[in-house]
């Protein structure tokens, strides 16, 4: 097994460890450390927490001690929550804590600066994986990219948390090396601490393999290869592609993820600008800024006029498996997916997409949704199941996967019982309207005195009718399913003015549903819907 550290690059690892074992002890910080650390905390947060937030600081090292830096960290981060208010930090090196019921105590998990082995029991990488996939936060910082590695040497041991954060490896020059950092989204929120031009820095700048690449992660920063001097006789190229990123952000499932390398010297964590943008990091991982994750190489400016709308376009199907629709969606640059009950999963899994599925068998779902950088967000039903462990299992399943929502026909269930597991799991429940079909009215009472989490999917060919239809949901609007094919599978061409007109009204109401697109068969008879949507997305951002 390769290491994901060329032994050229253990030369300054080790010399790197005597510098620590060297210094004063790892877990004292001088007092001149600790006032520049407050001296350059951000004066307020960057959002409002929706609620009393606890992030979990995991800091352990297994055969390694650890880089210095990792107190600075863990001290400027308990700081940052508490002079804005906007978190609290809890400090483990138990592994335990990343047991199911431990977990559910905290919005997010910020793995700081952890090499190696950190546990291998398969129950708590499970849980640590579904508590993302359902809609935890993880930030990483440096050496998180070879944690649950087999130190020395970092062979990799557990290859599904590298593809949950997004990259693996180390290797790196001199611990100060000098690099112009480049802004690849200046117009994401969280880089906003930093001048769009760029900045210089000094780090010790990793530069990480696969799983990485720019159809699965948001780059925020990178190495600006053509104002950073690379060429060294002592150093080979590093990726042929030159493609050096040094933070992103990414989804997985319903899960937020942050890395950034730029955390191996101390002085990091009393420099401003970096404070600030760690703290917006920690924000979007604990859920209360939003930032979007559209992996950068699908951003076009139908897709950036959409982020700047807060619509997400996603693709459903008729026919086919769900990983044919993983696929697809893909293929279309497309990062979303609705899934049903009656679809089966796979060739190799042959089984319909439902709370049957094994735990290994929702873990290859999970890996083949990662992987194509897509997450699976309703997940359509005939009804809620009026049992109650039948309904609970429904909603586990629905978690693990990363569901935002089910679709469903509207039904005598028990909306008290359904309401309270919404709740529980953070799951919405929509229930099917078609304006031609069904009385709008019908639903809209159904929805009366119900919470934010149940509301309604419109199910339409864009037109008169369903955008007079819209006024009758408003923020009860979950979903919105568009038919770009008939049964047949049969071209049906958006009309322009119909589909303009229908988003003209849910741009006016300020709504944010999430839209698919509908196909049938294997065909994808979805690109001119595409364009279409996009047009008028660019249109409607202007």
């Amino acid at each position: 097994m390769k290491p994901l550290i060329h032994s050229s690059r253990l030369i300054l690892l080790s010399l790197a460890l005597s510098n620590v074992q060297a210094g004063a002890p790892a877990d004292v910080l001088t007092d001149a450390e600790r006032a520049r650390i407050e001296g350059a905390l951000p004066a307020k947060a960057p959002a409002s927490p929706a609620k009393p937030r606890r992030l979990l600081v995991f800091d352990l090292n297994v055969g390694y001690p650890g880089h210095r830096s990792i107190h600075h960290a863990n001290l400027a981060f308990a700081l940052l929550g508490k002079k804005t208010g906007a978190f609290e930090t809890v400090l483990s090196r138990d592994p335990a804590v990343f047991g199911p019921e431990s977990l559910k105590r905290f919005d997010a998990v910020f793995l700081n600066n952890t090499v190696g082995n950190l546990f291998e029991d398969p129950a708590l990488r499970r849980s640590l994986v579904e508590f993302v996939q359902g809609g935890g936060g993880l930030l990483g910082l440096h050496g998180t990219t070879v944690a649950f590695t087999r130190w020395p040497g970092a062979y990799e041991d557990w290859p599904e948390f590298g593809a949950l954060l997004g990259g693996r490896g180390a290797r790196h020059r001199e611990s100060d090396e000098r690099v112009w950092i480049k802004l690849d989204s200046p117009e994401h929120p969280l880089v906003r601490p930093f001048p769009k031009g760029g900045f210089e820095h000094r780090d010790e700048f990793f530069r990480v393999d696969a799983p990485y690449s720019r159809d699965l992660v948001r780059v925020l920063l990178s190495i600006d290869t053509e104002k950073t001097d690379l060429k060294s006789e002592k150093w080979k190229p590093e990726r042929p592609d030159n493609d050096y990123a040094l933070a992103w952000v990414r989804s997985y499932g319903r899960g937020r993820v942050f890395y950034s390398t730029i955390a191996h010297d101390p002085s990091v964590f009393s420099d401003p600008r970096m404070l600030e943008f760690y703290l917006g990091a920690i924000q979007f991982v604990l859920g209360d800024l939003p930032a979007p994750t559209t992996p950068s190489s699908r951003l076009t400016p139908g897709v950036l006029a959409r982020e700047k709308l807060g619509w997400d376009l996603g693709l459903t199907a008729h026919g086919g498996t769900l990983f044919e629709s993983i696929e697809a969606a893909a293929r279309l640059g497309l990062s979303s997916i609705g899934g049903s009950s009656s679809q089966k999963v796979s060739g190799e899994i042959p089984k319909d997409l439902d709370p049957g599925l094994t735990d290994e068998e929702l873990a290859q779902v999970r890996r083949k949704l990662g992987a194509a950088g897509v997450r699976l967000l309703v997940y359509q039903v005939p009804r809620i199941p009026g049992d109650e462990d039948v309904r609970r299992r429904l909603f586990e399943f629905g978690r693990k996967l990363g569901i935002e929502a089910f679709i469903c026909e509207p039904g005598p269930e028990s909306l008290e019982g359904i309401e309270k597991l919404c709740d529980q799991n953070d799951i919405k429940v929509a229930f099917l309207v078609v304006p031609d079909e069904s009385q709008p009215e019908r639903i809209l009472k159904l929805l009366q005195g119900r919470g934010p989490r149940i509301g309604a999917c419109l199910d339409i060919a864009p037109g008169s009718a369903a955008a007079g239809a819209l006024k009758f949901f408003d923020r009860r609007l979950i979903a919105v399913v568009l038919h770009c094919a008939s049964d047949d599978g049969s071209r049906r061409e958006p009309g322009a003015e119909n589909l303009g007109r229908f988003l003209d009204e849910v741009y006016r109401l300020s709504l944010k549903p999430i839209f698919f697109l509908h196909r049938s068969g294997a065909q994808d008879p979805t690109r001119a819907w595409i364009d279409a949507f996009n047009r008028e997305s660019i249109r409607l951002a202007r």
